[in-house]
């Protein structure tokens, strides 16, 4: 097994939009777990049971399928329902709800770890729990849950393959078209599991950087 260096310059520019895409999927995606997760965390913690245990099974529901099911039933079921998106637009959306389950977690577990004092301060100080959740608790609980929340991002990032599987032109099946065209499947196949080597250690070091000016911030 021979790696073709010339072949490798060649094909090169096609991954370049295939990398865009890839990281417009993962950027999009966590920016919808991001929000809705943390919309998820504030209804699990609300003290009505009517919306705390539905969303509470949603979140348990969602986090127990794997995300591939989730991905064809987005793209082969919903169009039944008269729900049509473009397959960049279902994996974005899918990506975002599967993991926004999980970034809601990370966010309750975050709120949580407040103590309870400052409740009871801003209560004493006769703020309304709008104020005390959006302007004293939510600042405090999310500086410490960012590095468990670039995991997700990373995490997400790896898992955008799976959008191949509805014709997404990412970045793997820029590789399969290039290999089925070409029949030379170790080139495209490696820079595929570079561009992911790469780009997700850059992930993680912009993550510590933003950890490490956060938790500065807050001294």
């Amino acid at each position: 097994m021979s790696v073709d260096w010339p072949f490798v310059l060649a094909i090169l520019p096609k991954f370049v939009p295939a990398v865009t895409i890839t990281l417009q999927a993962t950027l999009a995606g966590m920016l919808i777990a991001l929000i809705l997760g943390l919309l998820l965390a504030l209804a699990r913690r609300s003290p009505y049971r009517m919306v705390s245990w539905p969303v509470a099974a949603l979140i348990e529901f969602t986090r127990s399928t794997p995300l591939l099911v989730q991905i064809y039933f987005l793209f082969y079921v919903a169009p039944s329902t008269g729900l049509q998106l473009s397959p960049l637009a279902t994996g974005i959306i899918a990506l975002g709800l599967h993991y926004a389950a999980y970034c809601s977690e990370v966010y309750r577990a975050g709120i949580e770890q407040i103590p309870s004092g400052q409740w009871d301060a801003a209560a004493a100080l006769n703020l309304s729990r709008y104020h005390t959740l959006w302007r004293i608790v939510i600042p405090q609980a999310i500086p410490p849950v960012i590095p468990a929340l670039g995991n997700y991002l990373i995490a997400m990032f790896k898992e955008t393959p799976l959008l191949s599987t509805i014709t997404v032109m990412e970045m793997l099946y820029t590789a399969k078209l290039i290999g089925a065209e070409t029949f030379r499947y170790v080139e495209a196949i490696t820079l595929v599991g570079l561009f992911f080597l790469l780009l997700s250690l850059a992930a993680s070091i912009a993550i510590r950087a933003l950890d490490g000016k956060l938790r500065h911030a807050w001294r």
